[in-house]
């Protein structure tokens, strides 16, 4: 059964012209659930997959997929097995079969690569030698048999261990003890630490090179995989005791931490859902995108306007920061132009699918408001090959029979398929800098317990006293926190997040003498060209 499953999988990765032109027709395409019979037609297998043997063409979707019942990911954490007859979001979709407890990605498919050793970099000879040695380590997990394939994917912490992590580790001390130390704990927060090797080789570096700074460390880690926290537990807590796991979803906390905090995401945000959304061409107004899933468990899209308020509030924030939506400059300045291109012979009546980082939107609400001190560290993909077509769309794949498939739809077996996204981290940096300038909540201002240390002042508020000599304030500046002197005692912010290329990071805090071969090549500054830092 697993293999007809994973054959059929790749079936539907094929291109299909026939679906993409519906999509560009109609605010659906539906697919209806019995296939019209011949004289020499059989009935088809029940694991059927992406079959499409009639199109419509109506602006009215399915009457029968808009009755099905609305559900969300968290609803469906206690079903066993994928849903039928429902409808959701795109991004409860991509949530759901990602990271559902029972048959997501993340829980039953994916496996990190580790490396029992670390490579000696020194003694490879060159690039191609040192991409030939992590084929070689990649072999060595075996060969797909039938069905699924080992969902294997590896991150720079393991290729380049413990180098990669020490690089991250050197970075953050050097802030603590610029802005801290003694003073205050040295507190760290990860989120999606994957087997617990990037805090191994971060806490071995700190508790090596910096003892003192050691004994005030607090790791603590945020995982959402019940599998991955244990691991965690295993590997971390008896060699490091300043370690704690807590396994819960970031999007589900809600304990304050009211000291300075570094909070690190390494590879985590490329698989925060998004939303999907469209504009009509004749009004530039958005629709939201819906999946439904029949009784067949095939899929199907329709839009209807924007009523989620996570969608709205998004968009909102991307008008104030006068971030454009990804539509044809003529096409917004003109109406009369609209009318005559949606007029044309089969002209789309909807822009491409875009892709909005809505749950990267909740992960900064709740930095704002539960880590109202922290400085963010964060690194991800930020362009993408193989997206399937759309704007900031995803990458979606899998593994069969040692080969990886790239897919051109999203809507995939649930927990079969990878899906990651690239980030536009110009537009992070904006959009993080403008969340963290708002004022908290009347209600969580009201519970806030004053905290006294050494750092503390009880002097007017900074804010008052800020441009008491001038006016002026730095735009790399954020404003200051009133009762916390800065590093140099004077009423100025933190420093704004910067973005970085990953080669710029690295050549800032690694030790670069560590990961170069003997040809002078250096691998950790070659390669992730497509990886970026906000920091």
């Amino acid at each position: 059964m697993l293999s007809r499953i994973a054959r059929a999988a790749v079936q539907r990765c094929a291109p299909s012209a026939k679906e993409t032109l519906a999509a560009s027709f109609a605010t659906s395409a539906r697919r209806l659930s019995k296939p019209a019979k011949t004289g020499n037609s059989t009935d088809r297998p029940e694991d059927r997959v992406n079959y499409n043997d009639k199109l419509s063409f109506s602006d009215v979707p399915d009457p029968e997929h808009i009755n099905y019942k609305r559900v969300t990911a968290n609803d469906l954490e206690h079903q066993r097995h994928p849903p039928r007859k429902v409808k959701m979001l795109v991004r409860d979709f991509i949530e759901d079969s990602l990271y559902n407890p029972h048959y997501g990605y993340f829980s039953k498919q994916a496996t990190i690569f580790t490396a029992v050793e670390p490579l000696d970099f020194p003694s490879i000879k060159n690039m191609s030698a040192f991409e030939a040695e992590v084929a070689e380590r990649y072999a060595d997990y075996g060969v797909d048999g039938e069905g699924p394939g080992k969902q294997i994917w590896h991150t720079p912490t393991e290729l380049f261990k413990p180098w990669f992590g020490r690089a991250l580790a050197r970075c953050l001390v050097s802030e603590y003890l610029l802005k801290y130390f003694p003073y205050e704990d040295f507190v760290i927060y990860e989120i999606g630490a994957g087997n617990g090797t990037l805090a191994l080789d971060m806490l071995d570096y700190i508790r090596e090179e910096y003892p003192d700074v050691y004994e005030r460390t607090r790791y603590n880690i945020i995982e959402i995989s019940e599998n991955l926290a244990n691991l965690q537990r295993q590997k971390l807590e008896p060699v490091h005791p300043c370690v704690t796991i807590h396994n819960k979803s970031i999007f589900r906390w809600d304990t304050r931490e009211p000291a300075p905090c570094y909070f690190v995401a390494m590879e985590v945000i490329d698989n925060f859902a998004h939303d999907m959304i469209r504009y009509d061409l004749r009004t530039l107004e958005p629709y939201q995108g819906l999946v439904t899933i029949d009784a067949n468990g095939d899929f199907s899209t329709y839009y209807t306007k924007i009523a989620d308020p996570l969608i709205s509030s998004f968009l909102e924030l991307r008008r104030y920061l006068n971030h454009p939506p990804p539509v044809n400059r003529l096409l917004k300045l003109s109406p009369a132009f609209r009318t005559f291109y949606v007029n044309l012979p089969f002209a789309p009546n909807l822009s491409l699918p875009e892709f909005i980082p809505t749950r990267l939107l909740t992960l900064l609400r709740t930095l704002r408001r539960h880590f109202p001190r922290h400085r963010l560290l964060l690194s991800d993909f930020s362009s993408l090959p193989d997206t399937i077509p759309g704007i900031n769309a995803p990458v979606v794949q899998t593994r069969y029979q040692n080969t990886t498939v790239p897919c051109t739809t999203f809507l995939v077996k649930q927990g079969y398929f990878d899906i990651f996204f690239p980030t536009n981290f110009e537009k992070l940096r904006d959009m993080y800098e403008h969340i963290l300038a708002q004022p908290l909540p009347l209600a969580d201002l009201e519970q806030q317990v004053p905290r006294v240390t050494p750092l503390s002042t009880v002097a007017s508020p900074l804010a008052e006293g800020n441009s008491f000599f001038s006016s002026y304030h730095p735009k790399n500046r954020r404003p200051p926190v009133d009762g916390i002197t800065s590093s140099s005692g004077l009423p100025v912010g933190e420093r704004k997040s910067a973005v970085y290329s990953h080669a710029e990071f690295m050549k800032t805090y690694a030790d670069l003498s560590q990961t170069r071969l003997r040809s002078g090549e250096n691998p950790l500054l070659e390669t992730y060209q497509n990886v970026k830092f906000l920091f």
